[in-house]
């Protein structure tokens, strides 16, 4: 292995290691710290964690055993991916999680790169934006567990970190890899640890990958890992995909206003049970009536806890946020583990926190990357007879639950 890639959730895990897969790296990802070696084949892993909303000291006692891991199985270089929305309080883990990797690594010049242009992330002035708002205005600022409200990378990230934040800006990075590399030295010659890079483009991001070469830990969304595959050798190649028939359903956990898009563009004309928080919180709702429920619907049934941040907030004011998201990760994890029970092969899910559960509940230990539906989404296969596709919320066309279930099927 000579990737090693350690993700804090699982959809954004699924992108990463397809951005990786879409420029040639054989790439398989893991789900947890695997207990065993990885197979001779595989050129770059990625172990995903469910540490984007635990307590940081939590999240880097985690990342720490991924990365020993890791490095157990020769890599040479190492990636830490979290959401390209920065997903993340001021008391949040990228900081911390980024720190301790570093001094774990000696690794003194840090790219930090939440920048993906093929899903509408830029970084500009050191400011994030989603397609042309900034973060803080794109809807993120209402998230339930991380609320983005402030769009400055750097000053976000100041509030984290224990070290120094710098910068390469836009028309530095846009003169190409040897101006990259001079900015990053003079940020690092400054006292600067943790270095924001501007990005816009793809092409940005893979004059930053060429610069990131010799570094031993690069940081960000899936878009800066584009360049790094080129670094080992590889080429751009076709991802093989064998097709999965049978029975499938989609789970939805996001409150993101695109999957809420997708929620209503999939319920008119697939059936689709929407769940409450509350009924489910009370034991008036069980997962073994929903699985049910989905086993017996025709087409592509869902069952959906997607909804509008007022509603959400009303049930974390009367439950407690952290009561309410356990009960709602719990449900879902049961439902799919009793409908893969039941027959279902296929599994769509959306959200990270979603997609996390029902991982864990289905007992998935890796994951073979699959061919990509939606930017920064892959088809994966989970086992012989079971496929899926993790959508981190902000992600995919509104059709994206029926595309992905055509690709899926083949």
């Amino acid at each position: 292995m000579r990737l090693g890639c350690i993700g804090d959730d699982f959809t954004g895990s699924s992108d990463l290691a397809n951005t990786l897969a879409k420029q040639g790296m054989r790439v398989t990802q893991y789900s947890g710290t695997p207990r065993t070696d990885a197979a001779a084949s595989v050129e770059a892993g990625v172990v995903a964690l469910k540490s984007r909303s635990i307590d940081p000291d939590d999240a880097v006692v985690q990342s720490l055993e991924a990365l020993d891991w890791l490095k157990s199985q020769g890599c040479e270089q190492f990636f830490f991916k979290y959401c390209s929305t920065f997903d993340s309080t001021p008391e949040g883990n990228i900081g911390p999680v980024a720190d301790a990797l570093a001094e774990a690594l000696d690794a003194q010049k840090i790219v930090v790169c939440p920048a993906f242009p093929g899903t509408g992330r830029s970084v500009y002035q050191g400011h994030l934006f989603v397609n042309d708002a900034l973060l803080s205005e794109s809807g993120m600022q209402a998230h339930p567990l991380t609320p983005m409200t402030d769009p400055d990378i750097r000053r976000w990230l100041a509030r984290q970190s224990r070290f120094a934040v710098g910068h390469v800006a836009a028309q530095h990075v846009q003169s190409g890899v040897d101006v990259i590399r001079q900015r990053l030295e003079s940020e690092h010659n400054s006292g600067k640890r943790l270095i924001v890079i501007d990005a816009i483009r793809d092409e940005d991001l893979i004059e930053i990958g060429k610069a990131a070469n010799d570094l031993r830990l690069v940081t960000g969304g899936s878009g800066v890992a584009l360049g790094l595959p080129a670094n080992f050798g590889c080429t751009p190649s076709r991802v093989p995909w064998t097709a999965q028939p049978g029975k499938s359903m989609v789970l939805s956990g996001s409150c993101s206003l695109a999957t809420r898009r997708q929620v209503q563009a999939h319920s008119a004309r697939h059936p689709a049970r929407e769940i409450n928080a509350a009924a489910v919180i009370d034991g008036h709702l069980t997962a073994e009536e929903t699985a049910d429920w989905l086993l017996g619907s025709n087409g592509i049934p869902m069952a959906f806890s997607s909804a509008d941040p007022d509603s959400v907030t009303d049930i974390q004011d009367t439950y407690g946020r952290d009561r309410s998201a356990a009960a709602l990760e719990t449900f879902f994890s049961d439902v799919a583990r009793l409908a893969r029970a039941g027959g279902v092969t296929r599994i769509i899910t959306a959200g990270g926190e979603t997609s996390g559960a029902v991982v864990e509940g289905l007992g998935l230990e890796t994951l073979e990357i699959g061919p990509e539906i939606d930017p920064g989404v892959p088809a994966l296969r989970a086992g012989p007879e079971l496929v899926v596709a993790l959508k981190s919320g902000n992600f995919g066309s509104d059709d994206f639950f029926e595309k992905a279930d055509r690709m899926l099927q083949g």
